[in-house]
């Protein structure tokens, strides 16, 4: 909770635009206490409307990426399970790309954030209806992830190559990026991550019992088919809300889990709860680094966590070897 309330401050103190560090303290501390506020009102905008909306955003979807990831790897019992495993990446860039390409000739005014969330939950139905009718297993249903994602990552691509001119725009949502306008995307991601964390943090328990076998859970009265329908509905719906507002950010929900489990250890009871907060740190020092590295200009996010989840995964594989 330390790290978090940090990595909260020294992205709320850092921006383009140069309100000095004082000041800004001296502006929390009087909003806190009722106190005069040290800030003009365009610096008070600046803060309260752009920097601590995109800081709360950023926190909001990392922990959404990490409980999510944290849910998938006890689902399936595989380490490199990841949010997006189930077609919701390809999914909502499929339906991205449908809205920035045919919308604007077509007259219809869709919102990306509304298509993208469509399109991710649209891949997870089309995954699971895949899956479940060709068997029960966790090891079907990724085979039918990997099938429809291939197949929906095409009609993107198809689309992009009818639409040219429209690829910087694609690309850029694909990278992944934290932008406010206001509280707007912050009032889309919260329901959602508060449902789903509460389900995932109820369920964390019933994933250590699953990674005990089916036949041993089902002998402790657990019904293993009931409790991997609901935790993948709750973290799809986390990744889901995520992926709206935030685009294609990688390696938060597949390294997050990890680092916990180095950082901490035990079970998922503890490595679901956690990786909320973890999460949230790992994005907000993410978001922070991409738009400091290259001020004023701002590198996406996604190119940041890549840069610093490969790497992660390279130690991890050399400690297992070790």
């Amino acid at each position: 909770m330390l790290v978090l309330v940090g990595s909260v401050l020294l992205s709320v103190l850092v921006g383009a635009a140069e309100l000095g560090r004082d000041r800004v303290l001296a502006e929390i501390v009087a909003q806190l206490t009722g106190g005069v506020s040290p800030l003009s009102e365009r610096e008070a905008a600046i803060l309260w409307d752009l920097r601590v909306p995109r800081t709360v955003l950023g926190v909001l979807v990392g922990a959404a990426l990490a409980v999510s990831g944290a849910a998938f790897q006890g689902v399936f019992r595989n380490p490199l399970a990841d949010p997006y495993l189930l077609g919701s990446a390809a999914g909502a860039g499929l339906a991205v790309t449908l809205v920035i390409t045919t919308a604007p000739q077509s007259g219809l005014s869709i919102p990306v954030q509304a298509a993208a969330f469509a399109g991710a939950l649209g891949g997870v139905g089309l995954t699971w209806l895949v899956g479940r009718s060709a068997g029960p297993d966790t090891a079907t249903l990724v085979l039918a992830g990997v099938a429809v994602g291939a197949f929906l990552t095409a009609g993107q691509t198809f689309l992009q190559q009818l639409r040219v001119e429209s690829l910087q725009q694609v690309y850029l949502w694909i990278l992944g990026r934290l932008s406010t306008t206001g509280w707007r995307e912050v009032l889309i991601v919260l329901p959602h991550l508060v449902v789903s964390a509460v389900v995932l943090c109820l369920c964390a328990r019933l994933l250590d019992v699953l990674g005990t076998g089916d036949e041993e859970a089902t002998s402790l009265g657990v019904h293993p088919s009931r409790v991997r329908i609901l935790v993948l509905i709750a973290a799809s719906l986390a990744t889901a809300a995520a992926v709206s507002v935030a685009g294609l950010i990688g390696f938060v929900g597949l390294a997050v889990p990890h680092l916990v489990r180095l950082a901490i250890g035990g079970g998922f009871r503890i490595i679901v709860p956690m990786s909320l907060l973890f999460g949230g740190v790992f994005l907000v020092l993410a978001d922070v680094l991409a738009r400091t590295l290259l001020a004023p200009a701002e590198i996406p996010i996604g190119v940041i966590t890549a840069f610093t989840g490969a790497p992660f995964f390279a130690v991890l594989l050399h400690r297992r070897r070790a």
